[in-house]
């Protein structure tokens, strides 16, 4: 056993890096050598790191199927299947992160209805282009933005294993399905009208539902969560900082905290709103708990049929919150605001509503400033340059 220290020097002699030369000898085992350039310029430090790396070689000797000897840092280690990784994903990094309930169920969900079935067998170091293509082939009868909420669970579970040096480099590029811009669904001024009127003549809880959704933009976990210490009746304002999910608080969506004026109709709601349940939750149940999600539905369901609209789920008037906002001109960036979007571009979904925004966008045209105090109006746009 030795450790060799060899220099490589330039033409005026100085020396520039040394080469660790280690040769090694085990009993039944082929001979072992090591050559490798030392991190270190000095002679001494380098012979150290030699010594060491001889030391580490010897405490963690292994074979490979012919009998010799690797290095500790050549083993090839242990490459988890996409199944094995995914617990570990769920558990270390998406729980560890403290994400929302509904986050995790929506993962869970991914892998084990698709995710799994599809690659749950496959070494995470050995997934190919055609395996996506494959999984996308199996999504073929959902809709597009779901197949792509799946696939960028996947593709955020093989980043944290290359985060976590589980693998080397991500396995294959994960190319998300092209997207139609999708229409939203709101209900428009007199439709909204209408619905409150029917709400009204149901209940409270109702009414309450339909404009906490269509006046304060509120998401249906938010609304099952919202406490009166909450609500600033006197000065007329909403704090959203908390949302349910299947009887859980958590966050809101994005960790975001947002305080919402009240409208007139809203600020009446709640004030004629008795107090009860379990004193805490605005909306409460028959047996005086918050209600499920089930329940937020039911009661604005009830609205809807008593109105003669169609059955559609609470986030319907969440869409007509900020449609309402942007047909009356409101700028994108407090629309945003308001409803708690993370990205200007979802608020940005709803401006093409705004017949406001456009003539004022048009109007931004106006030259008539030109030739104004007895100047003549050009006769093409070339005279104006």
């Amino acid at each position: 056993m030795a450790v060799t220290l060899r220099p490589y020097k330039k033409k005026n002699g100085n020396v520039i890096k040394w080469h660790v030369d280690i040769r090694l000898t085990f009993p039944g085992a082929p001979p072992f050598r090591e050559r490798r350039v030392s991190p270190h310029r000095s002679k001494t430090a380098s012979r150290k790191w030699g010594e060491e790396r001889e030391r580490q070689i010897i405490e963690s000797r292994q074979t490979d199927a012919n009998g010799e000897i690797v290095a500790p840092d050549l083993v090839r280690k242990e490459i988890p299947t996409v199944r094995q990784f995914a617990k570990r994903y769920l558990e270390h990094h998406c729980k560890a992160n403290r994400q929302s309930t509904a986050t995790l169920v929506r993962k869970a969900t991914a892998f084990r209805n698709h995710i799994n079935p599809a690659l749950g067998g496959i070494r995470l170091d050995r997934i190919t282009p055609e395996h996506i293509q494959t999984l996308k082939a199996q999504l073929g009868e959902l809709a597009p933005v779901t197949v792509n909420a799946i696939l960028q669970v996947l593709r955020a579970m093989l980043y944290v294993a290359v985060d976590w040096k589980v693998v080397d480099k991500l396995p294959a590029k994960i190319k998300m399905l092209r997207e139609s811009e999708k229409e939203m669904d709101f209900y428009d001024f007199d439709e909204y009208a209408i619905l409150l009127r029917a709400a009204q003549t149901l209940g409270h809880q109702h009414l309450l539902v339909a404009l906490l959704g269509g006046d304060a933009g509120l998401r249906r976990g938010e609304m099952m969560a919202l406490a009166w210490r909450d609500l600033d009746l006197n000065r007329g304002t909403l704090t959203v900082n908390r949302s349910r999910h299947r009887g859980e608080e958590t966050g809101t969506k994005g960790r975001r905290t947002r305080v919402v004026p009240l409208t007139p109709p809203l600020q009446q709601a709640l004030m004629d709103h008795r107090m009860g349940g379990d004193g805490t939750h605005v909306l409460y149940t028959r047996r005086k708990t918050p209600p499920t999600e089930s329940t937020i539905r039911n009661w604005l369901l009830a609205a809807q049929h008593a109105s003669g609209f169609d059955p559609r789920g609470p986030h319907q008037l969440r869409h007509t919150f900020c449609s309402h906002l942007a047909m009356r001109g409101v700028p994108a960036k407090a629309i945003q605001v308001l409803a708690g979007h993370a990205h200007l571009r979802t608020t940005e979904r709803y401006m093409h509503l705004s017949d406001v925004a456009r003539e004022q966008a048009i109007a931004a045209l106006d030259r008539s400033t030109l030739w104004q105090n007895g100047g003549n109006a050009p006769s093409c746009p070339t005279d104006l340059q």
